[in-house]
């Protein structure tokens, strides 16, 4: 299937999911698991949230994790603090990458809001590297903004 088409599907089903539900962290929670469920060359899929100046462990599937990252530090992060999306094709080769699962070789970065504040990131990891792509992060992005209206 095309990615955007892919992506687009994926926020539909996506908003259906959470339209009706206001607490954060359960829509965070399915939200990761539609991902992990349609998402191929995935092996980690998860948030961070932002509290104070670090990341804490959000909803994730995957394996264990890095509970707690500080703003700046490693790939996730970098993008709380620059507020981008970042998107690394081989993680051993960013300066500063903190290595919570070893088989993860490429990853992808998306800031997100609630209420116009920076509340944390969607990170997404691969065990192939180059996985993510300019239509990956696209559509990512897209799904995030459209989310962040349900938020």
């Amino acid at each position: 299937m095309e990615k955007s088409k892919l992506y687009q599907r994926i926020t539909e089903q996506a908003v259906a999911l959470i339209e009706n539900e206001s607490d954060l962290v359960a829509n965070l929670a399915n939200i990761s698991s539609l991902l992990n469920m349609e998402l191929e060359q995935i092996n980690w899929v998860g948030f961070y949230l932002l509290k104070e100046d670090e990341l804490v462990l959000g909803p994730f599937h995957g394996n264990p994790a890095c509970t707690r990252i500080p703003v700046g530090s490693g790939v996730c992060g970098t993008a709380v603090k620059n507020e981008i999306t970042i998107r690394v094709s081989d993680v051993h080769q960013f300066e500063g990458h903190i290595a919570c699962d070893s088989q993860s070789n490429s990853e992808i970065v998306v800031p997100f809001y609630v209420n116009g504040k920076i509340a944390g990131v969607l990170d997404i990891d691969s065990p192939k590297n180059e996985r993510f792509d300019a239509d990956d992060q696209i559509g990512l992005e897209n799904l995030i903004k459209e989310l962040q209206k349900q938020f």
